[in-house]
């Protein structure tokens, strides 16, 4: 249908836009003489496809401005519910979004609602009623109503009524603390219509001398570094460290302003003193944990249990507060009452576009867990970042090579339903470029709970021939590295590990058999790889008492991995060059020679790796440890 087509276009390019919407919300529609066409809850503006919208019977979903409903509010929103659900053609085939009703009580045959900031900063205003008059005297105005059933037959009402006074139903509705709905026969007057809107808006604002930009001011790294580990393990559950993002400064929401933001960042910010009873005294007098801490000039934090529940919690608050610092230009800031919040925080469709909206949010044996995997982008680590991701790790893939990082997490995303990687660029042998991956860390997630230190180079030769230069590499990252990796992580790891907190931290090294037994013509691999056992084992000793326990995984060789299998700089090549594998003559040679050796007869795998990875994060009594998986080659004594 090319309406739809259209409608969906037109409902993307919103979508995306955070000067209409935030987190992809807001609503659209298309009717026809016997069907309306609406987006489905759970599916965000900004991803919507024409094959996604729901169909309903107009005749049958006009039921529930026909029929006797119960007065109680909770009845009447199942027996809502159930009316809608049985005008979906073909039955079953969605959930339309609660707001179908009011979309079917507007006669014209385009409805596209919206949420945009310059609205909101009206409609959120205590003079909102008289900007509204004076700016738009053409459209309707309705005072808060409860989103539901509640709204449908109050904005039915009202539509009648103006049409009977004028002549003509309004294109444009304004709901107080909520959004905009704008109805045409055509989509080109609905752009029309926003387009006008926002100029109105954007020309009092600028009369007003609002900023129509959230102000923020310059945040107190030393401060995110130093809190938001402690705030992911004081938000945590079950268990669980919280996931924390974290924002300059900004002035939060001092309470509710919309139904949206509540849903995804809770009606009340906690605006800490600095005193450790801010949160109990929090959860005493609100009865949750919030979703949003603000130090006043320092920082905010947005947690939540999944990496797209923290981000979604930031994004929900920056538009709250946005739309406050809007609502100045029309007398400040009209909040929500205790029974209007509350009416949104106990409702049951709000529940559900929660829950749709979590799917695929990374539930396993790692559940949420941030998981760093230095190295990355290649090898061993690609199939480490993949093997955690898989079992529900959030994954930070860290890798010199950015490209390569990039893609390996947008690969994850696109296989886990986004939100569960993300990239950084580090070189693990120079300092400041790993203090600042795990800057950047603690900024997306706030913290990290398992960091598997897998980059590393090899450079195969002769003691006798060796390059300075080569050795020196080859000691700077795998030995280096290693210390300057566990140098900055520790600390941010034993900051999570606070009075009450539950859980242990892992830091995992990717070691080798090399780092069991001395390796021919490999003396700089082995001996850094001997050596960085030994720093596993003096680490786990001191680290103990963070609740930081330390590994290291000695891996078989992984034939297929770029490490032994690239054509230029793979060990094949470079131990045939160097003649490490007498009477050998081409690489086929090389790896019929090195798989004879494994008792198993294959090398070994990244599932494999993964496997062992898991085993050190649930083992509870097991640090400083070097456990092989080399299928036999290499047995401890």
């Amino acid at each position: 249908m090319r309406q739809l087509d259209d409608l969906a276009a037109l409902s993307r390019a919103y979508g995306a836009d955070p000067d209409f919407v935030f987190l992809g919300g807001g609503n659209t529609s298309f009717k026809t003489e016997d069907t309306l066409h609406i987006k489905p809850s759970g599916v965000a503006l900004a991803e919507i496809q024409p094959g996604q919208f729901v169909t309903l019977e107009r005749t049958a979903l006009r039921r529930i401005f026909t029929e006797k409903l119960p007065a109680e509010v909770w009845e009447r929103e199942a027996a809502v519910k159930a009316l809608m659900e049985a005008a979906v053609r073909p039955p079953g085939s969605g959930r339309a979004s609660v707001e179908a009703p009011v979309h079917e009580a507007i006669e014209y045959a385009f409805v596209v609602h919206l949420h945009p900031p310059l609205v909101n900063g009206m409609t959120c205003a205590r003079d909102g009623r008289s900007a509204c008059n004076l700016l738009f005297p053409n459209a309707l105005w309705l005072d808060y109503c409860n989103p539901g059933a509640t709204l449908s037959l109050v904005v039915r009402k009202a539509l009648q009524a103006a049409a009977a006074e004028t002549g003509r139903p309004p294109h444009v509705l304004f709901l107080q603390n909520h959004g905009v709905f704008v109805a045409a026969d055509t989509l080109g007057e609905i752009q029309a219509l926003y387009d006008d809107m926002i100029d109105r808006l954007g020309d009092a604002y600028s009369r007003a001398g609002i900023a129509t930009t959230l102000q923020t001011g310059p945040a107190d790294e030393a401060f995110v570094l130093e809190r938001s580990p402690v705030v992911r393990a004081l938000l945590g559950t079950a268990g669980r460290r919280a996931i924390v993002t974290v924002s300059a400064p900004f002035e939060p929401a001092h309470g509710p302003l919309t139904p949206d933001h509540i849903v995804y960042a809770k009606s009340f910010a906690l605006e800490c003193t600095g005193s450790p009873d801010d949160l109990a005294d929090f959860r005493k007098a609100r009865g949750y944990d919030p979703k949003v801490v603000s130090k006043a000039g320092q920082a905010v934090f947005c947690a939540g249990a999944t990496l797209k529940d923290a981000r979604a919690a930031a994004t929900a608050a920056r538009d709250a507060a946005r739309v406050q610092q809007l609502t100045h230009a029309f007398g400040g800031p009209n909040l929500l009452t205790a029974k209007q919040y509350g009416f949104i925080e106990n409702w049951e469709v709000e529940s559900y576009r929660r829950k749709v909206g979590a799917a695929g949010s990374g539930e396993g044996r790692l559940a949420n867990r941030v998981c760093v995997v230095t190295g990355a982008a290649q090898g061993f680590g690609l199939g480490i970042a993949r093997g955690l991701a898989a079992a529900g790790g959030v994954v930070v893939v860290a890798d010199l090579n950015e490209e390569g990082a990039r893609t390996v997490a947008d690969e994850i995303n696109a296989l886990h339903g986004g939100h569960r990687a993300l990239a950084v660029v580090v070189d693990v042998g120079d300092e400041a470029s790993v203090q600042e991956m795990v800057r950047r860390i603690v900024w997306e997630c706030g913290g990290m709970d398992v960091l598997v230190a897998n980059a590393g180079v090899l450079r195969a030769g002769s003691v006798k021939a060796m390059a300075r230069a080569d050795w020196d590499l080859v000691t700077r990252v795998n030995y280096t590295g290693y210390f300057l990796c566990v140098k900055h992580a520790a600390p941010v790891m034993a900051a999570q590990a606070i009075e009450g907190s539950t859980g242990w931290t892992d830091i995992i090294q990717i070691n080798s058999k090399s780092g069991l037994e001395g390796s021919n013509r490999n003396a700089a691999y082995a001996g850094s790889k001997f050596g960085t056992i030994g720093l596993t084992q003096s680490f786990a000793k001191e680290l103990i008492e963070d609740r930081i326990k330390v590994n290291s995984i000695c891996p078989g060789n992984y034939f297929d991995g770029p490490l032994w299998s690239d054509p230029e700089n793979g060990l094949f090549v470079q131990y045939l060059r160097t003649g490490k594998v007498p009477g050998a003559r081409t690489i086929a040679d090389v790896r019929r020679e090195y798989e004879t050796k494994v008792p198993m007869g294959r090398g070994c795998t990244p599932e494999d790796v993964v496997k062992a990875i898991l085993y050190c994060v649930e083992q509870e009594y097991e640090t400083g440890q070097a456990i092989p998986v080399t299928g036999g080659q290499v047995m401890l004594r």
